[in-house]
């Protein structure tokens, strides 16, 4: 039977739940534990697919295709898990279901109320996403005192009674925050935050408290004897300088010790090697780089953080120390690309709209011309085939119908049907809804053998994750390949989905999502083929080991 932690959060958002929740599901998994992940979420829409990357950070899209909440990344880097459309449930999601099993007549004529309607679909969702894991660890979103997250709050009450306290963990999360005026260290945020949780029936198990600096002894049991928690089990997260250096921290106050004996679980203690080989190769690098990555949320660092996460586990696994630095890219297209010339490599994410893409296109144009390592990710491909249209086949005014409806090339445009991985056509229209109606999810790549693409990956036939609306032309390809762009990789229906410069020493774009599977232990090879090659530049090595 599984058992479930519950990882709530109080005093102010952004504490780190999603990390802790993380590094928690790391250490049970290093304890031989099969672990399940969950995200709860208290907002009304659907998914955040719809939601702007400055209001919530970055989309996660799952294997399956599920447009997910950004902890859901978190998860899959720390814990060797594939979430899915059962692993992130919002307010929206869940009354979306209500209302629908109510139009049909499932509630039998009852009056659908909170308790106990919204809070059953609460507890019958939280069951699939765990699913026959050992441990389910559950993150709900928001801030104890909300009134959006209420109803997750009492279901997760209600499962700690249906399921006995030896099968089920609060872990609360919250701020001792360091007033510099006055030098104290605060434990009353932390106090009433507590009170609010127990004013609606949960008692904390644990509390991980958020510092700048360690928790001294005396603020630890002053906690816990405001709060009604044995002193061992206040654990204390104090800011570090490397996120992969939590689940030591936190195993060494022994937080998975405290969630095992409650449980009941008997278990081999902690092997957390692979953690100190990936903090020890961050710490100890060989080389170093300066990547460019230009954007448009760049104001918002969570926007990109798969990615920049990416290119760091790309570091990791080439013992490279990567410096990132964003460039906004209307300051790009405004100012002139000039300002990358110090750079190692350029990398162009994905994003929507048409703010600030001509500066995209003009830092393409740069890294081409200027034989600098180029990495285009979604959007960074199609701004890629645009410069290329262009600049290489002098097709004037090319661009994308996504930003100029009425270009004379269209080289990047809507195409209305496409094959999913399971075989199934799937359709969308300019009048489709925003939500998802993308080509989205897991799908295979055949890559053209010799291409640079099949050289980095080591293999001819891939599968990786997508999230666009907009693929490349396929009238245009002709015309594009005689000018010198290579289409290195192709889906199974023919859609573009890798391209690059054979006569650039490393220029590499990918229309699908490949930092959404990098992991600090495994990295990914497009990423490590990118810092390898960003490297071999920076030491004026990189055409010499092309030609090779």
């Amino acid at each position: 039977m599984t058992s479930y932690v519950f990882i709530t959060g109080g005093v102010v958002s952004s504490l780190g739940k999603g990390i802790t929740s993380a590094c928690l599901g790391a250490i049970l998994e290093s304890r031989g534990l099969s672990i399940s992940m969950i995200k709860l979420d208290p907002y009304i829409n659907v998914d955040p697919g719809t939601m702007s990357p400055f209001q919530h950070g970055e989309v996660f899209v799952t294997d399956d295709g599920t447009e997910t909440d950004l902890d859901l990344g978190h998860y899959e880097r720390f814990v060797r898990t594939t979430p899915g459309r059962y692993s992130n449930f919002t307010t929206g999601r869940i009354y979306e279901s209500v209302i629908a099993k109510e139009r049909r007549g499932d509630y039998l004529g009852a009056t659908v109320q909170v308790i106990p309607h919204i809070t059953d679909e609460i507890k019958q969702s939280v069951a699939l996403g765990a699913g026959d894991a050992d441990i389910c660890l559950v993150e709900i979103g928001g801030t104890v005192g909300d009134i959006e997250s209420l109803p997750f709050l009492e279901a997760i009450r209600q499962m700690g009674v249906e399921l006995g306290r030896d099968r089920v963990v609060y872990v609360h999360l919250t701020l001792v925050p360091y007033i510099a005026t006055s030098s104290e260290i605060k434990t009353k945020p932390t106090q009433h935050s507590v009170k609010e949780l127990r004013s609606i029936g949960i008692q904390p198990d644990i509390l991980v408290c958020r510092s700048e600096q360690p928790l001294p002894a005396e603020q630890r049991r002053k906690i816990a004897l405001f709060t009604n928690v044995p002193e061992k089990a206040v654990i204390s997260a104090s800011d570090v300088d490397d996120l992969y250096k939590i689940p030591e921290m936190m195993q060494r106050q022994g937080l998975d010790e405290i969630v095992t004996r409650q449980l009941r679980l008997d278990l081999p203690p902690a092997n957390l090697d692979e953690w100190r080989a990936i903090v020890e190769a961050k710490e100890n690098p060989e080389g170093e780089v300066d990547i460019a990555m230009v954007g448009k949320y760049v104001d918002l660092r969570d926007s990109y953080i798969s990615l920049s996460e990416a290119l760091l586990h790309g570091g990791i696994h080439t013992r490279t120390r990567v410096n990132i630095h964003y460039f906004e890219s209307q300051d790009v297209e405004q100012n002139g690309a000039e300002c990358l010339k110090d750079m190692d490599g350029i990398v162009v994410p994905g994003g929507f709209g048409d703010r600030g893409i001509e500066g995209k296109i003009n830092a393409v144009r740069y890294a081409r011309e200027h034989d600098i390592p180029y990495l285009g990710i979604c959007l960074g491909m199609q701004v890629a085939v645009i410069d290329a249209a262009r600049n290489l086949a002098d097709l004037d005014g090319a661009h994308s119908t996504e930003f100029e409806r009425g270009t004379p090339h269209p080289v990047v445009a809507l195409i209305t049907e496409w094959e999913t991985s399971a075989g199934e056509r799937e359709q969308r229209s300019e009048d489709s809804d925003l939500g998802g109606t993308m080509r989205l999810g897991s799908q295979q790549i055949i890559l053209q053998d010799g291409s640079l693409a099949a050289t980095v990956y080591g293999a001819t036939e891939i599968f990786e994750r997508h999230r666009h609306r907009y693929e490349v032309n396929n009238n245009y390809r002709e015309v594009l390949e005689n000018a010198g762009l290579r289409f290195s990789g192709l889906s199974v229906d023919d859609l573009v989905e890798m391209v690059e410069l054979p006569e650039h020493p490393w220029f590499v774009a990918s229309q699908f999502h490949p930092e959404f599977t990098s992991n600090p232990r495994d990295g990914h090879p497009l990423f490590t083929g990118f810092i390898h090659a960003a490297g071999l530049h920076r030491s004026g090595d990189l055409p010499q080991a092309a030609e090779a």
